[in-house]
């Protein structure tokens, strides 16, 4: 199901009724950062943000910002909100007659988002699951995850990367930040995943697999960028939609 929302809170209340259901792994392990309307009073809040990356916040936003060499022309897809000043960034990189979409499953964080955007932003939002995207094939230039992954289990986080493929034209990319597996010398490694197991049960994977573990097997893609940070624990990976023939490319 596809709803679409302008840049007014108002508009996202009023087609409350008609949006998609909450998935059940959310609400289970979620609920107190996303779902419970006092989670976005309380994660809202740069320097929480900051903290929760262990100071890492502005960097990785830099890296990723320097990597679309702060210009996004064409039909740019953010695939789940993002607390933090994130979004506000990549629409002042905007091109003239470009769009930055973005899709999120919850309506109280379209209605933040939308609190964050400045008026006549060039933004649509949409109230749509990530690992069932409504857009038609090869229908962007760009997409993102931020941070998404790490919070889904493996069958819905296979779902959202094969479903963020696929809206992309050939020769579009998607970018990926989020946990990786630590350096053994990262003192994080033996502290941070036990707190993670119990707050965010399905991170322990990023913590110990490759994102190549779920990418769609089919290829028709390749990584073009891959960069760490934090004593690894961090990850930017960059692949690129390659034309749909037979010499389709794996990722690396």
């Amino acid at each position: 199901m596809k709803n679409t929302f302008d840049s007014s809170a108002a508009t996202c209340v009023a087609l409350k009724k008609s949006l998609p259901d909450v998935p059940q792994y959310l609400q289970a392990h979620y609920w107190w950062a996303y779902v419970h309307p006092r989670a976005v009073h309380v994660f809202e809040r740069q320097w929480l943000v900051n903290l929760i990356l262990w100071g890492n916040y502005e960097r990785l936003c830099n890296a990723l910002l320097l990597d679309f060499e702060n210009h996004l022309p064409g039909r740019t897809l953010q695939i789940a909100c993002a607390y933090g000043d994130l979004t506000g960034r990549l629409v002042d990189c905007v091109a003239p007659g470009g769009t930055l979409e973005i899709v999120d499953i919850l309506p109280i964080q379209l209605e933040n988002l939308s609190g964050k955007l400045p008026p006549q932003a060039p933004v649509k939002l949409h109230c749509m699951d990530s690992a069932a995207l409504a857009f038609a094939d090869a229908s962007f230039d760009r997409a993102l995850l931020f941070f998404l992954l790490h919070e889904q289990p493996q069958g819905v986080r296979e779902k959202t990367l094969s479903e963020a493929l696929r809206i992309l034209r050939p020769g579009g990319t998607l970018t990926i930040v989020d946990y990786a597996p630590p350096s053994r010398l990262n003192p994080l490694r033996y502290f941070w995943k036990p707190v993670l197991d119990r707050l965010e049960p399905f991170a322990r994977d990023l913590f110990s697999e490759e994102i190549a573990t779920w990418l769609p097997k089919r290829g028709g893609f390749e990584t073009v960028g891959k960069q760490r940070f934090f004593g690894g624990m961090y990850q930017m990976l960059t692949l690129k939609v390659v034309d749909n023939n037979n010499d389709r490319q794996p990722v690396e």
